[in-house]
């Protein structure tokens, strides 16, 4: 039986304002804004509801993101809103995130960041605020240019300190400050579902 899907544009547009308000608005990445602001962020919208075809999905927008240049797309959100929910699954997924890189000659040409609404660290509770840096609102795998890391982190002194400083912006905000965001998957994205099962 097929499961109801998000409408894509409740998912981009879910992630957008997670980008701008979380990411952006804490400043968890410091070199976000720039791309954000010269639109080179491309946000893909995967309707896979296996990991086989979001597998598929990833090839392609792999293929797609280096065959552009990235003064017209930077980076790539690959947004699955309706495959992995669960994060055990998504983070078995990973491993064949890192094959596909092998197999499409791209490894140490692009990178690929994790992100889930469950999202985990080793060594952490779930509800350990710090795990909210990677918590995106959908299972979401962002597609990054070697390239573009490595220049941003020369022109950021001590980005070495990225990771140290977001752990502690989270620490101050705390659950509640993460809420009052609100950028999460919204009421939109559930009343999508909804309307499909009527359908």
């Amino acid at each position: 039986m097929k499961l109801p899907q998000t409408p894509p544009t409740v998912a981009e547009l879910d992630t957008r304002v997670w980008l701008e308000r979380a990411v952006i608005g804490l400043n968890l990445c410091p070199f976000a804004k720039s791309v954000h602001v010269k639109g080179q962020v491309h946000y893909a919208i995967s309707p896979a509801q296996t990991p086989q075809d979001l597998l598929v999905d990833l090839k392609r927008e792999l293929q797609a993101l280096v065959a552009l240049d990235a003064a017209v797309r930077d980076t790539t959100l690959l947004i699955a809103p309706d495959c992995l929910a669960d994060f055990l699954d998504f983070n078995d997924f990973l491993g064949e995130v890192d094959l596909a890189l092998v197999d499409l000659d791209l490894d140490g040409t692009l990178q690929i960041a994790p992100l889930h609404p469950q999202f985990q660290f080793g060594g952490t509770a779930p509800d350990d605020i710090t795990n909210y840096t990677n918590r995106a609102p959908y299972p979401t795998l962002h597609l990054l240019r070697e390239e573009s890391i490595d220049r941003a982190v020369a022109a950021f002194p001590h980005a070495e300190r990225i990771f140290e400083a977001n752990m502690e912006t989270m620490e101050r905000l705390g659950l509640g400050g993460w809420e009052a965001l609100g950028v999460g998957r919204t009421a939109a994205a559930d009343l999508g579902s909804l309307s499909d099962k009527s359908d």
